[in-house]
């Protein structure tokens, strides 16, 4: 069937365009109910999905008796098919404008890839530049048909019994920040905006806009931002009825952590980095692999056999086999990334699984060592792990930071195992209730462990510190039990992390590097709209059904938006709500020390000149 397929559009496209004559009837003039008579007949050339590449001819109606809307305008009327099909001022189908959007933003494919879909399934050729225009187009479309709709979204979230909030921004090496406002419960995003700095007072604006728009949320979430905190606090005290402001535990356990870990691990990574144990070890490790050659994979094949044997003593055979196991205890000791959870640093301690690692792998090489083989080649390389690790075991340094850095994980995993054990059951009313005794229980017991005197410091300094966390953060870290607002009835609970949103801002970058084929998407997201994110909206089924009733109407949804605006703006109506040109004004706001629009101004020859002219001038005398 493919095959037809592109027989037949390859076919469509040595045909010329199609030319079409279309005969509407005139309808009575809306403002006298008169006759309309011929003004003119006008040609527009035209591509949609649905008819490719034609060229219509139309007849253009003016009102016999002269009548003029409110605006001014001369009432005329022309072919509403045409209307309804093509973008206002331009030759692209509002269906070409969806599918290259819907590609685009919620598949995230590549311009490229797009021209050939267009081409190849439907016979439409348009150029690079078009394409990323129509796409940007599409983007502005979504955010009016929101804006058009949000009183169904309201009354929707309304039904739920309210909605919590959820709030973050995001970013990359400080450049393209965006920030989101999202549905917990239905993760619709209610709003996305781009700010040039993340500030309280450019935050607060756009929540206020999104309240007005959707309700009052029953609930606020929130990182532990130092702008995230007063703007919440702050909307929330503006809101008619008490809410609960909830920060999230995941940030707050990762906060603590920092604090109460990044010193001693800072540490112990420089002490990693002035030893050069890691640079050694990949050494004996790359030199190890040509002295085997060709033969590595048979080396390999021996490390397998000799891990499975089942002995007293621990050896190491001679030749090829015994510098293979050597390569591959140093490889295991490089390894240390196997250890960790893929959560990061303070969950992860990627120097501190290291330092565990070298220790063991010094440790077996002296156990190797006592019952060295006889070939000379593999106790030199024993030899050589051995002295490189060494240091680790026998400087001072070393066991001082880390029985530090020991102590104080370990106070970390207990605070950590309180918010989210190991075996986490599902969130419920009686279990939030008990893990909030054991946190209360866990703070008192800290203050009874507190050394009062003595040389126990750095155990006092770090119980002081996740005190203090718990003082400052302890408020808001409950209140997960909702009650909904009618005509909803009973409770519900809201997430108690902001992984919502944590993960929506990791699928877009995930999806934006597999298309850009970039890892730092500073740039992507400078030039990514903060509209794209809305489109994410079209795979919940709910939202869909709500704005456009399904994503084949989403075109003839658009066509809508604009018929609307045209009577407007011809009834001299205004189409725009004021709140929202405020909302821009105050986002304009230059926050940043050198945003992009700022850098096209000074990146430029003349600026260099001006400069150049100024600095190479003598300065007057005062």
């Amino acid at each position: 069937m493919h095959g037809l397929r592109v027989q037949c559009q390859q076919r469509l496209q040595t045909f010329a365009t199609l030319a079409l004559e279309i005969a509407e009837p005139p309808e009575p003039c809306p403002c006298c109910a008169g006759p309309m008579r011929v003004q003119k007949t006008q040609v527009r050339r035209g591509r949609t999905l649905a008819h490719g590449a034609f060229e219509a001819r139309q007849t253009v109606y003016v009102c016999a008796a002269g009548c003029r809307w409110p605006s001014g305008v001369q009432v005329t009327q022309r072919a509403g098919c045409l209307e309804a099909a093509l973008l206002p001022h331009a030759m692209v189908g509002y269906d070409v404008m969806v599918f290259v959007g819907l590609q685009r933003f919620l598949h995230h494919r590549q311009r490229e890839e797009i021209q050939a879909a267009l081409r190849e399934e439907h016979g439409i050729a348009l150029a690079s530049g078009e394409l990323s225009a129509l796409a940007r187009r599409f983007t502005e479309y979504v955010a009016r048909l929101q804006e058009a709709r949000a009183g169904e979204l309201k009354a929707a979230l309304e039904a739920d019994g309210g909605y919590p909030l959820h709030v973050d921004a995001t970013g990359e090496a400080g450049r393209g920040t965006l920030l989101l406002a999202m549905a917990g419960w239905r993760q619709w995003v209610l709003g996305a905006w781009k700010v040039a700095t993340e500030r309280a007072d450019l935050i607060g604006p756009c929540l206020r806009h999104t309240v007005q728009r959707f309700g009052a949320p029953c609930a606020l979430v929130r990182d532990l931002g130092r702008a995230m905190i007063p703007a919440l606090d702050e909307l929330a005290a503006e809101l008619e009825r008490p809410i609960p402001v909830l920060a999230c535990h995941q940030h707050f356990l990762a906060d603590v952590g920092k604090d109460l870990l990044e010193p001693a691990h800072g540490e112990l990574r420089a002490l990693f980095r002035r030893t050069k144990v890691k640079p050694k070890l990949r050494e004996l490790v790359r030199g190890l692999g040509r002295e085997l050659g060709p033969h590595i994979e048979a080396a390999r094949e021996a490390v397998r056999r000799w891990q499975a044997l089942a002995e007293a003593g621990h050896r190491i055979p001679s030749g090829r086999e015994g510098l293979a196991i050597v390569r591959a205890l140093a490889q295991w000791t490089l390894d240390a990334n196997a250890d960790a959870s893929g959560l990061d640093f303070p969950f992860d301690r990627p120097y501190l699984d290291l330092y565990g690692r070298c220790l063991k792998a010094q440790r077996a090489a002296d156990a190797f060592l006592r019952s060295a083989p006889p070939d000379r080649p593999v106790v030199t390389a024993l030899k050589r792990l051995h002295r490189y690790l060494e240091p680790l075991a026998s400087e001072v340094p070393f066991r001082q930071v880390t029985e530090r850095l020991h102590r104080r994980a370990m106070l970390f995993d207990e605070l950590r195992a309180v918010l989210r054990p190991d075996t986490a059951p599902e969130d419920t009313v009686k279990v939030l209730t008990e893990r909030r005794k054991r946190l209360d229980a866990l703070g008192d017991s800290l203050r009874k462990r507190r050394p009062a005197r003595g040389p126990a410091q750095d155990t006092r300094n770090a119980i002081d510190l996740i005190l203090a966390h718990l003082d400052t953060h302890g408020p808001y870290l409950w209140g997960h039990t909702v009650r909904l607002a009618p005509p909803a009835a009973g409770v519900r609970l809201v997430a108690r992390t902001n992984a919502l949103v944590e993960t929506f801002f990791g699928e877009l970058k995930h999806r934006e590097r597999r298309r850009s084929g970039r890892k730092n998407l500073g740039q992507d997201l400078e030039h990514l709209p903060a509209e794209a994110t809305l489109v994410c909206n079209f795979r919940h089924a709910d939202y869909v059904r709500i704005v456009c009733g399904s994503l084949e109407d989403l075109a003839e949804a658009f066509a809508e938006l604009d018929r609307e605006e045209r009577e407007r703006r011809l009834n001299a109506l205004p189409t725009q709500q004021p709140e929202h040109d405020e909302l821009a004004e105050v986002l304009q706001i230059a926050s940043a020390s050198l945003s992009p629009a700022d850098r096209r101004v000074v990146r430029t020859r003349e600026m260099d000149r001006r400069v150049a002219a100024a600095a190479a001038s003598r300065a007057p005398r005062q």
